[in-house]
Protein backbone atom coordinates (compact mmCIF):
# COMPACT_ATOMS: atom_id res chain seq x y z
CA UNK A 1 0.00 0.00 0.00
CA UNK A 2 1.18 3.44 -0.57
CA UNK A 3 0.22 6.77 0.78
CA UNK A 4 1.34 9.91 1.03
CA UNK A 5 2.38 11.37 4.87
CA UNK A 6 -1.37 13.24 5.40
CA UNK A 7 -3.12 10.33 4.31
CA UNK A 8 -0.98 7.71 6.53
CA UNK A 9 -2.09 10.28 9.10
CA UNK A 10 -5.72 10.00 9.00
CA UNK A 11 -4.81 6.13 8.64
CA UNK A 12 -3.14 6.32 12.33
CA UNK A 13 -5.66 8.89 13.33
CA UNK A 14 -8.74 6.23 12.65
CA UNK A 15 -7.09 3.24 13.82
CA UNK A 16 -5.99 4.77 17.18
CA UNK A 17 -9.32 6.03 18.34
CA UNK A 18 -11.38 2.29 19.02
CA UNK A 19 -8.63 1.84 21.73
CA UNK A 20 -9.10 5.21 22.94
CA UNK A 21 -12.97 4.93 22.84
CA UNK A 22 -13.02 1.33 25.00
CA UNK A 23 -12.12 3.95 28.14
CA UNK A 24 -14.97 4.17 31.01
CA UNK A 25 -17.42 6.36 29.73
CA UNK A 26 -17.35 8.03 33.09
CA UNK A 27 -14.27 9.12 32.56
CA UNK A 28 -13.37 12.48 30.38
CA UNK A 29 -12.52 11.25 26.75
CA UNK A 30 -9.25 10.37 27.15
CA UNK A 31 -8.29 13.32 29.56
CA UNK A 32 -10.05 16.08 27.35
CA UNK A 33 -11.01 18.99 28.57
CA UNK A 34 -14.25 20.72 29.36
CA UNK A 35 -13.19 23.03 26.70
CA UNK A 36 -12.93 20.42 23.75
CA UNK A 37 -16.51 18.75 24.92
CA UNK A 38 -17.78 22.10 23.65
CA UNK A 39 -15.89 23.07 20.33
CA UNK A 40 -18.02 23.05 17.39
CA UNK A 41 -16.97 21.37 14.17
CA UNK A 42 -16.88 24.45 11.67
CA UNK A 43 -17.66 21.68 9.11
CA UNK A 44 -20.80 20.00 10.48
CA UNK A 45 -23.36 19.52 8.48
CA UNK A 46 -21.71 20.18 4.91
CA UNK A 47 -21.96 16.80 2.74
CA UNK A 48 -18.92 17.62 0.82
CA UNK A 49 -16.77 17.43 4.18
CA UNK A 50 -18.70 14.09 4.83
CA UNK A 51 -17.50 12.47 1.01
CA UNK A 52 -14.46 13.66 2.24
CA UNK A 53 -13.64 12.16 4.70
CA UNK A 54 -15.31 9.20 3.39
CA UNK A 55 -13.14 8.96 0.69
CA UNK A 56 -9.94 9.34 2.94
CA UNK A 57 -11.19 6.08 4.82
CA UNK A 58 -12.15 4.02 1.83
CA UNK A 59 -8.39 4.68 0.58
CA UNK A 60 -6.62 4.67 3.84
CA UNK A 61 -8.33 2.91 6.68
CA UNK A 62 -10.54 0.34 4.73
CA UNK A 63 -7.78 -2.23 4.68
CA UNK A 64 -7.40 -2.22 8.77
CA UNK A 65 -10.80 -0.78 10.04
CA UNK A 66 -12.71 -3.11 7.59
CA UNK A 67 -15.95 -2.10 4.97
CA UNK A 68 -18.39 -1.82 7.53
CA UNK A 69 -15.85 0.44 10.56
CA UNK A 70 -16.63 -3.03 12.42
CA UNK A 71 -12.54 -3.77 12.47
CA UNK A 72 -10.75 -6.83 10.68
CA UNK A 73 -9.30 -9.25 12.64
CA UNK A 74 -7.90 -8.20 16.48
CA UNK A 75 -8.70 -4.56 15.34
CA UNK A 76 -11.90 -3.40 16.93
CA UNK A 77 -14.52 -1.46 16.00
CA UNK A 78 -15.60 2.17 15.51
CA UNK A 79 -18.99 1.91 15.32
CA UNK A 80 -21.54 -0.73 17.56
CA UNK A 81 -22.16 2.29 20.33
CA UNK A 82 -18.22 2.41 21.03
CA UNK A 83 -18.38 6.72 20.32
CA UNK A 84 -21.41 7.04 21.80
CA UNK A 85 -21.20 10.40 24.14
CA UNK A 86 -17.83 11.20 22.65
CA UNK A 87 -18.25 14.78 20.95
CA UNK A 88 -16.49 15.63 17.49
CA UNK A 89 -14.54 18.40 19.50
CA UNK A 90 -13.13 15.78 22.21
CA UNK A 91 -12.42 13.47 18.95
CA UNK A 92 -10.82 16.49 17.08
CA UNK A 93 -8.98 17.78 20.45
CA UNK A 94 -7.23 14.32 20.65
CA UNK A 95 -6.39 14.15 17.25
CA UNK A 96 -4.83 17.06 17.54
CA UNK A 97 -2.97 16.54 20.91
CA UNK A 98 -2.35 13.12 20.57
CA UNK A 99 -1.01 11.17 23.69
CA UNK A 100 2.57 10.05 23.30
CA UNK A 101 2.92 7.53 26.24
CA UNK A 102 -0.05 5.54 24.60
CA UNK A 103 1.72 5.45 21.42
CA UNK A 104 -0.11 8.20 19.79
CA UNK A 105 1.43 10.85 18.13
CA UNK A 106 0.11 14.70 17.83
CA UNK A 107 -0.91 15.54 14.54
CA UNK A 108 -1.14 19.08 14.87
CA UNK A 109 0.77 19.70 11.78
CA UNK A 110 -1.94 18.46 9.40
CA UNK A 111 -4.23 20.90 8.22
CA UNK A 112 -7.16 21.55 10.12
CA UNK A 113 -9.48 21.02 7.57
CA UNK A 114 -8.51 17.50 7.32
CA UNK A 115 -8.71 16.79 10.90
CA UNK A 116 -12.46 18.20 11.04
CA UNK A 117 -13.35 16.01 7.29
CA UNK A 118 -12.15 12.67 9.51
CA UNK A 119 -14.68 13.80 12.04
CA UNK A 120 -17.30 14.84 10.03
CA UNK A 121 -17.41 11.32 8.68
CA UNK A 122 -17.17 9.19 11.23
CA UNK A 123 -20.28 11.25 13.29
CA UNK A 124 -22.47 11.16 9.88
CA UNK A 125 -21.77 7.18 10.01
CA UNK A 126 -22.66 6.97 13.78
CA UNK A 127 -25.92 9.26 13.39
CA UNK A 128 -27.29 7.52 10.27
CA UNK A 129 -27.03 10.54 7.87
CA UNK A 130 -24.29 7.98 5.84
CA UNK A 131 -23.24 4.80 4.93
CA UNK A 132 -20.19 3.38 5.48
CA UNK A 133 -17.39 3.59 3.08
CA UNK A 134 -18.01 -0.06 0.98
CA UNK A 135 -20.21 -0.74 2.94
CA UNK A 136 -22.95 -2.68 -0.23
CA UNK A 137 -22.60 -6.07 -0.87
CA UNK A 138 -20.62 -5.56 -3.97
CA UNK A 139 -18.34 -2.94 -5.56
CA UNK A 140 -20.29 -0.24 -7.41
CA UNK A 141 -20.87 -1.88 -11.27
CA UNK A 142 -18.87 -0.41 -13.97
CA UNK A 143 -20.03 2.29 -15.73
CA UNK A 144 -20.47 3.29 -19.62
CA UNK A 145 -17.78 5.99 -19.21
CA UNK A 146 -15.71 6.01 -22.49
CA UNK A 147 -11.75 5.34 -23.12
CA UNK A 148 -9.61 7.74 -21.40
CA UNK A 149 -8.44 10.30 -23.31
CA UNK A 150 -5.19 10.99 -20.89
CA UNK A 151 -1.71 12.32 -22.68
CA UNK A 152 0.37 9.57 -23.90
CA UNK A 153 3.32 8.91 -21.48
CA UNK A 154 6.57 9.55 -22.70
CA UNK A 155 9.19 6.46 -22.92
CA UNK A 156 10.32 4.69 -20.46
CA UNK A 157 7.47 5.50 -18.27
CA UNK A 158 4.26 3.94 -19.38
CA UNK A 159 0.16 3.66 -18.10
CA UNK A 160 -2.19 0.94 -17.74
CA UNK A 161 -3.64 2.13 -21.61
CA UNK A 162 -0.27 0.73 -22.67
CA UNK A 163 0.65 -2.44 -20.71
CA UNK A 164 0.24 -5.64 -22.74
CA UNK A 165 1.75 -8.86 -22.37
CA UNK A 166 4.95 -9.49 -24.03
CA UNK A 167 5.71 -5.64 -23.77
CA UNK A 168 9.76 -5.58 -22.25
CA UNK A 169 10.50 -2.74 -20.31
CA UNK A 170 13.75 -0.85 -18.91
CA UNK A 171 13.85 2.12 -16.83
CA UNK A 172 17.76 3.52 -16.08
CA UNK A 173 18.93 5.88 -13.06
CA UNK A 174 19.64 8.31 -16.47
CA UNK A 175 15.89 8.21 -17.06
CA UNK A 176 14.55 9.80 -13.87
CA UNK A 177 13.48 13.14 -14.03
CA UNK A 178 13.89 16.07 -11.44
CA UNK A 179 11.65 16.03 -8.34
CA UNK A 180 8.30 18.30 -8.84
CA UNK A 181 8.27 17.82 -12.15
CA UNK A 182 5.15 17.10 -12.49
CA UNK A 183 2.11 17.71 -9.60
CA UNK A 184 1.64 14.93 -7.02
CA UNK A 185 -1.69 13.40 -7.84
CA UNK A 186 -4.32 11.89 -5.84
CA UNK A 187 -5.95 9.41 -8.05
CA UNK A 188 -6.58 6.02 -6.05
CA UNK A 189 -8.61 3.11 -7.79
CA UNK A 190 -12.66 2.89 -6.41
CA UNK A 191 -12.88 -0.65 -7.18
CA UNK A 192 -15.76 -1.58 -9.71
CA UNK A 193 -17.82 -4.89 -10.13
CA UNK A 194 -15.88 -7.33 -13.06
CA UNK A 195 -18.16 -6.74 -15.51
CA UNK A 196 -18.91 -10.34 -17.62
CA UNK A 197 -16.66 -9.28 -20.75
CA UNK A 198 -13.38 -8.41 -17.61
CA UNK A 199 -10.94 -10.91 -17.73
CA UNK A 200 -6.94 -11.30 -17.39
CA UNK A 201 -4.92 -11.21 -20.13
CA UNK A 202 -1.82 -13.28 -20.68
CA UNK A 203 0.65 -13.73 -23.25
CA UNK A 204 -0.40 -16.43 -26.43
CA UNK A 205 -0.37 -19.54 -25.69
CA UNK A 206 -1.34 -19.08 -21.69
CA UNK A 207 -4.79 -19.80 -20.56
CA UNK A 208 -6.16 -18.06 -17.39
CA UNK A 209 -9.14 -19.49 -14.84
CA UNK A 210 -10.71 -18.23 -11.97
CA UNK A 211 -9.46 -20.71 -9.38
CA UNK A 212 -11.25 -19.51 -6.74
CA UNK A 213 -13.65 -16.40 -5.62
CA UNK A 214 -15.94 -15.39 -2.99
CA UNK A 215 -12.81 -14.63 -0.96
CA UNK A 216 -12.19 -11.85 1.47
CA UNK A 217 -8.60 -9.57 1.15
CA UNK A 218 -6.97 -12.29 -0.16
CA UNK A 219 -3.42 -11.35 0.39
CA UNK A 220 -0.28 -13.60 0.08
CA UNK A 221 0.21 -17.01 -0.88
CA UNK A 222 2.41 -19.59 0.06
CA UNK A 223 2.73 -23.33 -1.43
CA UNK A 224 3.55 -25.89 1.19
CA UNK A 225 6.27 -28.73 0.54
CA UNK A 226 3.32 -31.53 -0.02
CA UNK A 227 1.20 -28.35 -2.56
CA UNK A 228 -1.10 -27.40 -0.54
CA UNK A 229 -1.90 -23.43 -1.28
CA UNK A 230 -1.33 -21.14 1.95
CA UNK A 231 -3.70 -18.03 1.71
CA UNK A 232 -2.97 -14.65 4.02
CA UNK A 233 -7.19 -13.57 4.19
CA UNK A 234 -5.65 -10.48 5.85
CA UNK A 235 -9.01 -8.49 6.87
CA UNK A 236 -10.60 -11.24 8.36
CA UNK A 237 -7.41 -12.21 10.50
CA UNK A 238 -7.47 -15.69 9.05
CA UNK A 239 -5.20 -18.22 6.93
CA UNK A 240 -6.96 -19.92 4.11
CA UNK A 241 -5.47 -23.83 3.14
CA UNK A 242 -6.69 -24.93 -0.85
CA UNK A 243 -5.94 -28.37 -2.07
CA UNK A 244 -5.88 -29.89 -6.45
CA UNK A 245 -7.25 -28.65 -8.90
CA UNK A 246 -10.56 -29.31 -10.86
CA UNK A 247 -10.56 -30.52 -14.62
CA UNK A 248 -12.04 -26.50 -15.03
CA UNK A 249 -8.96 -25.02 -13.36
CA UNK A 250 -11.01 -24.51 -9.60
CA UNK A 251 -9.63 -25.18 -6.89
CA UNK A 252 -10.89 -28.72 -5.11
CA UNK A 253 -10.70 -27.89 -1.56
CA UNK A 254 -10.49 -25.31 0.99
CA UNK A 255 -10.57 -24.86 5.05
CA UNK A 256 -9.55 -22.53 7.12
CA UNK A 257 -6.44 -23.02 8.76
CA UNK A 258 -6.35 -20.21 11.67
CA UNK A 259 -8.28 -17.30 12.31
CA UNK A 260 -8.54 -14.88 14.59
CA UNK A 261 -4.75 -13.39 13.72
CA UNK A 262 -3.85 -9.48 13.67
CA UNK A 263 -3.45 -8.74 9.86
CA UNK A 264 -1.84 -11.79 8.94
CA UNK A 265 0.54 -11.51 5.81
CA UNK A 266 3.57 -13.55 5.54
CA UNK A 267 3.52 -17.19 5.38
CA UNK A 268 7.06 -19.35 5.65
CA UNK A 269 7.58 -23.00 6.54
CA UNK A 270 10.11 -24.39 8.90
CA UNK A 271 12.27 -26.44 8.63
CA UNK A 272 13.44 -25.88 4.62
CA UNK A 273 12.75 -28.73 3.09
CA UNK A 274 9.90 -31.16 2.36
CA UNK A 275 9.39 -32.04 6.15
CA UNK A 276 8.27 -28.75 7.71
CA UNK A 277 7.28 -28.64 11.52
CA UNK A 278 5.86 -25.38 11.72
CA UNK A 279 4.45 -22.38 9.82
CA UNK A 280 5.43 -19.05 10.22
CA UNK A 281 2.66 -16.24 9.84
CA UNK A 282 3.74 -12.81 9.95
CA UNK A 283 1.11 -10.61 11.94
CA UNK A 284 1.45 -6.76 11.58
CA UNK A 285 2.86 -6.58 15.25
CA UNK A 286 4.69 -9.90 15.41
CA UNK A 287 5.76 -13.06 14.05
CA UNK A 288 3.78 -16.35 15.37
CA UNK A 289 4.04 -20.36 14.18
CA UNK A 290 1.71 -23.11 14.38
CA UNK A 291 2.72 -26.36 14.75
CA UNK A 292 2.24 -27.88 10.89
CA UNK A 293 2.78 -31.25 9.65
CA UNK A 294 2.16 -31.95 5.69
CA UNK A 295 -1.54 -31.99 4.85
CA UNK A 296 -2.81 -30.13 7.84
CA UNK A 297 -5.83 -28.34 6.77
CA UNK A 298 -6.84 -27.25 10.38
CA UNK A 299 -4.02 -25.76 13.00
CA UNK A 300 -3.76 -28.54 16.05
CA UNK A 301 -3.45 -25.42 18.40
CA UNK A 302 -3.09 -21.89 19.01
CA UNK A 303 0.17 -19.40 17.77
CA UNK A 304 3.26 -19.61 19.10
CA UNK A 305 4.42 -16.16 20.01
CA UNK A 306 8.17 -15.93 18.18
CA UNK A 307 8.94 -12.30 18.04
CA UNK A 308 7.38 -8.83 18.55
CA UNK A 309 7.57 -6.71 15.77
CA UNK A 310 7.27 -2.79 14.99
CA UNK A 311 3.62 -1.99 14.44
CA UNK A 312 1.82 1.05 14.78
CA UNK A 313 0.56 2.75 11.37
CA UNK A 314 1.40 2.96 8.26
CA UNK A 315 2.53 -0.05 5.99
CA UNK A 316 1.25 -3.39 7.95
CA UNK A 317 2.48 -6.19 6.12
CA UNK A 318 5.12 -8.25 7.00
CA UNK A 319 6.42 -10.84 4.43
CA UNK A 320 8.71 -13.30 5.57
CA UNK A 321 11.19 -16.22 4.56
CA UNK A 322 14.04 -18.81 5.60
CA UNK A 323 17.29 -18.42 3.78
CA UNK A 324 18.17 -21.91 2.20
CA UNK A 325 19.55 -23.24 4.80
CA UNK A 326 16.87 -22.56 7.53
CA UNK A 327 19.25 -20.87 9.64
CA UNK A 328 18.11 -17.36 9.29
CA UNK A 329 14.73 -16.04 9.24
CA UNK A 330 14.14 -12.66 7.51
CA UNK A 331 11.16 -10.51 8.31
CA UNK A 332 10.16 -7.33 6.12
CA UNK A 333 9.04 -4.21 8.21
CA UNK A 334 7.69 -1.37 6.17
CA UNK A 335 7.82 2.35 7.30
CA UNK A 336 5.29 4.19 9.10
CA UNK A 337 5.14 7.06 6.60
CA UNK A 338 5.74 8.13 3.25
CA UNK A 339 9.25 10.00 4.13
CA UNK A 340 9.48 11.30 7.43
CA UNK A 341 12.96 11.38 9.23
CA UNK A 342 13.88 8.44 11.83
CA UNK A 343 16.54 10.67 13.35
CA UNK A 344 13.20 13.20 14.68
CA UNK A 345 10.34 10.81 14.49
CA UNK A 346 10.86 7.75 16.97
CA UNK A 347 7.85 5.71 14.90
CA UNK A 348 10.71 4.74 12.52
CA UNK A 349 12.59 2.82 14.87
CA UNK A 350 13.42 -0.20 13.20
CA UNK A 351 11.21 0.43 10.46
CA UNK A 352 12.21 0.41 6.74
CA UNK A 353 14.13 -2.95 7.57
CA UNK A 354 14.83 -6.00 6.60
CA UNK A 355 15.15 -8.14 10.14
CA UNK A 356 17.16 -11.56 10.24
CA UNK A 357 16.97 -13.04 13.48
CA UNK A 358 18.09 -17.00 14.05
CA UNK A 359 14.70 -18.92 14.14
CA UNK A 360 15.95 -20.94 17.18
CA UNK A 361 16.03 -17.76 19.47
CA UNK A 362 14.71 -15.14 17.45
CA UNK A 363 16.49 -11.65 18.35
CA UNK A 364 15.48 -9.60 15.45
CA UNK A 365 18.73 -7.78 14.16
CA UNK A 366 18.99 -5.35 11.13
CA UNK A 367 19.95 -7.25 8.18
CA UNK A 368 19.41 -4.16 5.71
CA UNK A 369 17.90 -0.81 5.90
CA UNK A 370 16.63 2.05 3.84
CA UNK A 371 13.55 -0.07 2.15
CA UNK A 372 10.54 2.06 2.84
CA UNK A 373 8.41 -1.20 1.90
CA UNK A 374 9.67 -4.38 1.32
CA UNK A 375 6.38 -5.57 3.39
CA UNK A 376 4.69 -7.31 0.05
CA UNK A 377 7.22 -9.46 -0.58
CA UNK A 378 10.52 -10.99 -0.09
CA UNK A 379 11.44 -14.61 -1.13
CA UNK A 380 15.29 -16.26 -1.33
CA UNK A 381 16.35 -17.41 -4.90
CA UNK A 382 16.29 -21.28 -4.57
CA UNK A 383 19.28 -21.20 -7.22
CA UNK A 384 21.68 -18.26 -5.70
CA UNK A 385 20.51 -18.78 -1.94
CA UNK A 386 20.07 -14.53 -1.81
CA UNK A 387 17.69 -12.55 -0.48
CA UNK A 388 15.64 -10.67 -3.20
CA UNK A 389 12.73 -8.08 -2.46
CA UNK A 390 10.14 -6.04 -3.88
CA UNK A 391 9.48 -2.76 -2.65
CA UNK A 392 6.78 0.46 -2.62
CA UNK A 393 9.21 3.58 -2.85
CA UNK A 394 8.41 7.24 -1.42
CA UNK A 395 5.89 9.38 -2.99
CA UNK A 396 5.02 12.97 -3.56
CA UNK A 397 7.50 13.77 -5.99
CA UNK A 398 5.77 13.40 -9.07
CA UNK A 399 4.30 11.45 -11.69
CA UNK A 400 7.84 9.51 -12.44
CA UNK A 401 9.66 9.38 -9.28
CA UNK A 402 10.49 7.36 -7.74
CA UNK A 403 10.87 3.65 -9.10
CA UNK A 404 9.48 0.96 -7.46
CA UNK A 405 12.01 -1.68 -7.38
CA UNK A 406 12.85 -5.72 -7.06
CA UNK A 407 16.13 -6.42 -6.27
CA UNK A 408 19.12 -9.07 -4.49
CA UNK A 409 19.54 -7.78 -1.38
CA UNK A 410 23.31 -6.88 0.17
CA UNK A 411 23.45 -7.78 4.03
CA UNK A 412 24.39 -4.11 5.75
CA UNK A 413 23.43 -2.72 2.03
CA UNK A 414 21.44 0.75 2.50
CA UNK A 415 18.95 1.52 0.32
CA UNK A 416 18.21 5.25 0.61
CA UNK A 417 14.98 5.36 2.17
CA UNK A 418 14.19 8.31 3.14
CA UNK A 419 16.97 10.80 2.28
CA UNK A 420 18.25 9.31 -0.90
CA UNK A 421 16.84 7.24 -4.25
CA UNK A 422 18.44 5.24 -6.80
CA UNK A 423 21.93 6.33 -5.75
CA UNK A 424 23.24 9.26 -5.05
CA UNK A 425 19.45 11.25 -5.68
CA UNK A 426 18.41 13.40 -2.24
CA UNK A 427 14.85 13.77 -1.58
CA UNK A 428 14.71 17.00 -1.78
CA UNK A 429 12.21 17.30 1.53
CA UNK A 430 15.98 15.98 3.57
CA UNK A 431 17.95 18.61 1.61
CA UNK A 432 22.01 18.40 2.99
CA UNK A 433 21.08 15.58 4.88
CA UNK A 434 23.15 12.58 5.91
CA UNK A 435 25.76 13.63 3.14
CA UNK A 436 27.94 10.13 4.60
CA UNK A 437 25.42 8.09 2.92
CA UNK A 438 25.17 9.38 -0.72
CA UNK A 439 27.81 6.84 -1.55
CA UNK A 440 26.45 4.03 0.02
CA UNK A 441 22.88 3.49 -1.28
CA UNK A 442 22.79 1.57 -3.51
CA UNK A 443 20.73 1.16 -7.26
CA UNK A 444 18.52 -1.86 -7.11
CA UNK A 445 18.53 -4.13 -9.77
CA UNK A 446 15.41 -3.89 -11.68
CA UNK A 447 13.75 -0.27 -11.84
CA UNK A 448 10.31 -0.47 -12.04
CA UNK A 449 7.12 2.02 -12.72
CA UNK A 450 7.09 4.59 -9.95
CA UNK A 451 4.17 4.42 -7.57
CA UNK A 452 3.17 0.40 -9.21
CA UNK A 453 2.84 -1.08 -5.86
CA UNK A 454 5.09 -4.17 -6.39
CA UNK A 455 3.87 -6.66 -3.55
CA UNK A 456 4.24 -10.56 -3.39
CA UNK A 457 6.86 -12.08 -6.31
CA UNK A 458 7.66 -15.78 -6.64
CA UNK A 459 10.57 -17.76 -8.92
CA UNK A 460 9.18 -19.73 -11.54
CA UNK A 461 11.26 -23.38 -10.75
CA UNK A 462 8.89 -25.74 -12.38
CA UNK A 463 9.04 -26.44 -15.89
CA UNK A 464 5.39 -26.29 -17.76
CA UNK A 465 6.12 -22.53 -19.23
CA UNK A 466 8.78 -22.43 -22.07
CA UNK A 467 12.02 -23.38 -20.97
CA UNK A 468 13.04 -19.70 -21.36
CA UNK A 469 11.30 -18.61 -18.27
CA UNK A 470 12.80 -21.32 -16.13
CA UNK A 471 14.21 -19.53 -13.08
CA UNK A 472 12.26 -16.07 -13.99
CA UNK A 473 10.33 -13.64 -11.33
CA UNK A 474 6.78 -13.67 -11.84
CA UNK A 475 5.51 -10.10 -9.48
CA UNK A 476 2.32 -8.50 -8.52
CA UNK A 477 1.63 -4.86 -8.98
CA UNK A 478 -0.87 -3.78 -7.39
CA UNK A 479 -1.33 -0.46 -9.03
CA UNK A 480 -1.12 3.47 -8.27
CA UNK A 481 -2.81 6.19 -6.65
CA UNK A 482 -0.08 8.47 -6.66
CA UNK A 483 -0.09 9.25 -10.36
CA UNK A 484 -2.34 11.13 -12.26
CA UNK A 485 -2.73 8.39 -14.49
CA UNK A 486 -3.13 4.84 -13.60
CA UNK A 487 -0.09 2.49 -13.54
CA UNK A 488 0.42 -1.34 -12.61
CA UNK A 489 -2.31 -3.60 -11.75
CA UNK A 490 -0.58 -6.19 -13.41
CA UNK A 491 1.52 -8.97 -12.89
CA UNK A 492 5.03 -8.93 -13.90
CA UNK A 493 8.34 -10.92 -15.63
CA UNK A 494 11.82 -10.51 -14.65
CA UNK A 495 13.77 -11.84 -15.94
CA UNK A 496 17.28 -13.56 -14.51
CA UNK A 497 18.53 -15.44 -18.11
CA UNK A 498 19.09 -18.58 -16.19
CA UNK A 499 21.61 -17.30 -14.23
CA UNK A 500 19.72 -16.09 -11.10
CA UNK A 501 20.91 -12.76 -11.58
CA UNK A 502 18.70 -9.82 -13.66
CA UNK A 503 19.97 -7.09 -16.23
CA UNK A 504 17.26 -4.43 -15.34
CA UNK A 505 14.42 -5.36 -17.64
CA UNK A 506 11.15 -6.34 -17.10
CA UNK A 507 8.03 -7.87 -19.13
CA UNK A 508 4.17 -7.24 -18.63
CA UNK A 509 3.04 -11.04 -18.19
CA UNK A 510 -0.45 -10.83 -17.13
CA UNK A 511 -2.65 -7.54 -17.59
CA UNK A 512 -6.93 -6.21 -17.74
CA UNK A 513 -7.64 -5.39 -14.77
CA UNK A 514 -8.44 -1.69 -15.54
CA UNK A 515 -11.08 -1.07 -18.06
CA UNK A 516 -10.36 1.40 -21.03
CA UNK A 517 -12.57 4.41 -18.95
CA UNK A 518 -9.85 3.90 -16.01
CA UNK A 519 -11.83 2.10 -13.91
CA UNK A 520 -10.02 -1.08 -11.91
CA UNK A 521 -11.77 -4.31 -11.06
CA UNK A 522 -8.86 -6.67 -10.13
CA UNK A 523 -5.46 -5.86 -8.10
CA UNK A 524 -2.89 -8.39 -8.18
CA UNK A 525 -1.40 -8.94 -4.42
CA UNK A 526 0.02 -12.85 -4.41
CA UNK A 527 1.85 -15.18 -6.36
CA UNK A 528 2.95 -18.52 -5.99
CA UNK A 529 3.50 -21.80 -8.08
CA UNK A 530 0.83 -24.56 -8.21
CA UNK A 531 2.33 -27.83 -7.87
CA UNK A 532 1.32 -28.53 -11.59
CA UNK A 533 3.41 -25.44 -12.45
CA UNK A 534 0.47 -22.88 -13.31
CA UNK A 535 1.03 -19.40 -11.46
CA UNK A 536 -1.72 -18.85 -8.78
CA UNK A 537 -2.53 -15.03 -8.41
CA UNK A 538 -4.21 -13.62 -5.57
CA UNK A 539 -6.63 -10.48 -6.41
CA UNK A 540 -7.87 -8.08 -3.35
CA UNK A 541 -10.12 -6.14 -6.06
CA UNK A 542 -12.52 -8.70 -6.96
CA UNK A 543 -11.57 -11.22 -4.14
CA UNK A 544 -10.44 -14.19 -6.40
CA UNK A 545 -7.06 -16.29 -7.34
CA UNK A 546 -6.56 -16.54 -11.01
CA UNK A 547 -4.78 -19.43 -12.01
CA UNK A 548 -2.05 -19.13 -15.00
CA UNK A 549 -1.13 -22.21 -16.79
CA UNK A 550 0.96 -22.74 -20.21
CA UNK A 551 -1.45 -24.56 -23.21
CA UNK A 552 0.79 -23.67 -25.99
CA UNK A 553 -2.39 -22.94 -27.89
Amino acid sequence: MRRSVTQWCLAVIVSVLPFVILEAADNPFHGAPASAKTTKNPLAGQQAAIDAGKTVYARNCLSCHGKTLKGTGNVPSLIDGKLKGVTEGEIFWFVTKGDKDNGMPSWAFMPEEKRWQVVSYLEAVLSGKATVAGSSAAPAAASSKSELKDASPNAPFTDYRYEKPGTVRKISVSDLPKPFTTQSAENGADVVSRPENAWPVAPAGFKVELFATGLENPRLLRTAPNGDVFLAESEAGRIRVFRGVTSDGKAEQSAIFASGLKRPYGIAFYPVGPDPQWVYIGNTNEVVRFAYHNGDLKASGGPEHVADLPNGGGHWTRALDFSKDGKKLFVAVGSASNVDDPDTHPGEKDRADILVCDPANCALSVYAYGIRNAGGGIRVSPQTGELWCSVNERDALGDNLVPDYITHVVEGGFYGWPWWYMGAHQDPRHEGKHPELKDKAIVPDVLLQPHNASLEFAFYEADKFPAEYKGDIFASEHGSWNKATRVGYEVIRVPLHQTGHASGEYEDFLTGFVLPSGQVWGRPVGITLAPDGSLLVSDDGSNSIWRVSYTGK
